[in-house]
Parts: structure tokens; C-alpha cells; sequence
């Protein structure tokens, strides 16, 4: 027997277009977006970066450069290494009691500032590695012949060394913001599951692209797991894109 329904129609859904990419975070699967989240995720980077590389570079000059062979220097830099591999989740308890509690009447608490002040922990001494193993990929001719035209020692650095081995830092800078940008323990403390207004300055709140997905896969509707599985594309995408990046400018370094 053939039911008849007058009123009806197929709809297709799309979940992965441009509407999904520019709506903003609805309680409605069908409606809701990751304009949030993609702005949270680049005003987190953007000051990432702008903490994390001046600090890291300095401080791979120092430590290649200026830095005597003592027992001091040394546990510096056998720390530096040893926390390269500190789990993601400790630098959120961290971030979540030293900048969000203690810090928060300077940082906003669970602020951009805050959760760019933690990754910046996280990524630090990646930073630091891989630029200090870029100086040392450098010549030592070419710092010899510096001096030897009378160049000082801070010339020789500013105009010879880093010139040279920024590929090789930029590169290692590149892979230390992949590896935050997919990171959700570290701000699980810090970002908000749910938040529908546009970030609009170090102060505000926000929300990631990582943070987002967690969130939708834990809901009850099954349709916010498509949401999610949408998400997970463009951050493979973004991913893929700095990775892509990063092995250009090694190749460049290289050639």
C-alpha cells in the first residue's frame, strides 16, 4: 500500500561549504558555523607568535652564541630540552593556575592572552631547538669572514647569521604553531565550548577549532557529529597548508 505525503521534499544538506565556514556557533546543527572558533584560532596564533618567536630566537642566541660552557648553562639547556617533551596537559594546569586564577586581573582570565601566554610555553623550547640548530647549520666561514672585515660581534649575528638561518627557524616556528593549533588540553581550562560573538580583541573571549570539535562530538545529537567531522577537514586543511609551508622553507634553507 503506497502512502501518499503532499507536502513533502527531499532537502540535501552540504555540511562543508562556505556558509558553514562564515556562520557563527548556533544550538542548531543545520544552522551553526566555526566563524568563532577560525577567529579565536587566529587571533590565539597571531599572538603566539608574536610572544613566543622574539623570546625563542633570543634566547638560541644566547644560548649558541653569548652562553659560556658552564654547569649553569647546561642544566638551562638540558631543561629546555627535557620539556620539549612535557605532556600538553601539563601546560594547561599550568596556564589555568598561574595566567587565568592568579593572573587574572592582568590577563582577563580565560582570555585570547591567556591561552597565547600558555601555548607559547608549549612551543617554546621547539622554538628554541630548531633555531639554535639552524645557527648552527650556518658556515663557519661565512662568521669568519664577517669578522675578519671587522664586523662586531652583533653585526655579524644581525646581518650574516640570522639572514641565513631564518628558513631554518621560520620552519621550526611553523611546526611548533601546527603542533598548538591542534592542541585541545592545553586550553581546555582556558577557551569556552560555546561562545557566539566574534573575538575582537587579546582580552576577549574565545573559542578554537580543536576546542569545538571536542564539543560537538560529545552532544546528544548525532547531527552535530557531522558538524565536527566538517571541522575536522578544515582543520586538516589549515594543518596540511602550514606543514606544507614549513617543508618549503626547509627546502629553500637547503638549496
Amino acid at each position: 500500500m503506497l502512502t501518499n505525503y503532499p507536502d513533502s521534499e527531499l532537502v540535501f544538506k552540504s555540511w562543508l561549504d562556505v556558509r558553514f565556514v562564515t556562520s557563527q556557533l548556533s544550538s542548531r546543527p543545520v544552522e551553526t558555523g566555526i566563524r568563532q572558533a577560525i577567529l579565536g584560532t587566529a587571533w590565539l596564533l597571531a599572538l603566539t607568535v608574536l610572544i613566543s618567536f622574539p623570546l625563542g630566537v633570543g634566547a638560541a642566541l644566547y644560548l649558541e652564541e653569548y652562553a659560556s660552557d658552564n654547569w649553569f648553562n647546561r642544566i638551562i639547556e638540558t631543561n629546555i630540552r627535557n620539556l620539549a617533551g612535557v605532556p600538553s596537559i601539563i601546560y594547561g594546569m599550568l596556564g589555568l593556575t598561574v595566567f587565568v586564577r592568579t593572573s587574572e586581573g592582568v590577563t582577563g582570565g580565560r582570555s585570547i592572552v591567556s591561552g597565547a601566554l600558555t601555548l607559547s610555553l608549549l612551543i617554546l623550547p621547539i622554538i628554541i631547538i630548531s633555531a639554535r640548530e639552524a645557527l648552527r647549520a650556518v658556515p663557519s666561514s661565512l662568521r669568519e669572514a664577517s669578522y675578519g672585515l671587522g664586523a662586531t660581534r652583533w653585526q655579524t649575528l644581525s646581518r650574516q647569521l640570522l639572514p641565513s638561518a631564518l628558513p631554518g627557524i621560520l620552519t621550526g616556528a611553523i611546526l611548533g604553531l601546527s603542533r598548538a593549533i591542534g592542541e585541545t588540553a592545553p586550553l581546555f581550562g582556558i577557551a569556552a565550548t560555546f561562545i557566539n560573538t566574534d573575538p575582537t580583541g587579546p582580552g576577549s573571549r574565545f573559542t578554537v577549532l580543536p576546542m569545538q570539535i571536542y564539543a560537538w562530538t560529545g552532544q546528544p545529537d548525532e547531527l552535530f557529529r557531522f558538524n565536527a567531522s566538517a571541522a575536522i577537514i578544515v582543520l586538516m586543511a589549515l594543518l596540511l597548508a602550514m606543514n606544507s609551508a614549513a617543508i618549503y622553507l626547509r627546502n629553500r634553507a637547503v638549496n
